[in-house]
């Protein structure tokens, strides 16, 4: 996808696709939305991160994230048009969806990904 075919969200947009993205909390000082994760050990988060980056790259659109042993904080704005776009909807649903594929590896107990919100 070329920049040209890239558009920032309008507020209205933007507003009807967050409660799409219940785990997803935007961030308006920097026209982003981000998620915590808290996985059992440094391997699950860093695998976690593996898959996404996957994704991204087929994509072309890349996260802003950090991780410390078991967590993983994602950020997702679009650097070329200036904040959110439907790139960044695309690729935190990805990311959902990678998330509830591989539970059984995360978090204590079997569980999910425990959020951090």
């Amino acid at each position: 996808m070329t920049t040209s075919t890239i558009s920032l969200l309008c507020a209205e947009k933007r507003a009807a696709f967050l409660p799409q993205l219940p785990c997803w909390t935007f961030d308006a000082q920097r026209d982003a939305i981000r998620r915590s994760f808290v996985f059992a050990d440094f391997n699950a988060a860093w695998g976690f991160m593996n898959r996404i980056a996957l994704a991204a790259e087929r994509m072309n659109h890349h996260p802003e994230w950090s991780n410390v042993w078991n967590r993983v904080e994602i950020l997702l704005t679009t650097h070329d048009v200036g904040g959110v776009s439907t790139l960044d909807v695309q690729l935190a649903r990805q990311i959902d969806q990678i998330a509830s594929e591989s539970a059984e590896s995360r978090f204590e107990g079997g569980g999910a990904a425990k959020d951090m919100a």
